[in-house]
């Protein structure tokens, strides 16, 4: 069975920084795209960052480059996001989601997104101002 198990949301501040946990079972990283998508009130799930299976290539939307950093640690079989110079936009419930052999650039920035299969629950972010 896939468990995807979010951690580290919080408030802050327009500025600050959250580092994201997405510890993972019932997955290889080494088999699976872990990819982290967030949803504000009122708007649509977007895939903000993804870690390829295939080569380790790291994806990221527009609206968060040279601000987010996603890494891996397959030892721990957990994926991060690191969340610096955070904006009140930010705001959103952020999932961690996984796919088997999954294809980042069908989840970011893509006319016609795809979903990966595996979810987790999510975990709060709320930047103020």
């Amino acid at each position: 069975e896939v468990q995807l198990v979010e951690s580290g949301g919080g408030a802050v501040q327009a500025g600050g920084s959250l580092r994201l946990s997405c510890e993972a079972s019932g997955v290889t990283l080494d088999d699976y795209s872990i990819s982290w998508f967030r949803q504000a009130p009122g708007k649509e799930r977007e895939g903000v960052s993804c870690i390829s299976s295939a080569d380790g290539s790291l994806y990221y939307t527009d609206s968060v480059k040279g601000r987010f950093t996603i890494a891996s640690d397959n030892a721990k079989n957990t994926v991060y996001l690191q969340m610096n110079s955070l904006k009140p936009e930010d705001t959103a419930v952020y999932y961690c989601a996984a796919d088997f052999a999954g294809v980042c650039e069908s989840y970011i920035d893509t006319s016609y997104p795809v979903e990966p299969d595996e979810w987790g629950k999510g975990t709060l972010v709320t930047v103020s101002s």
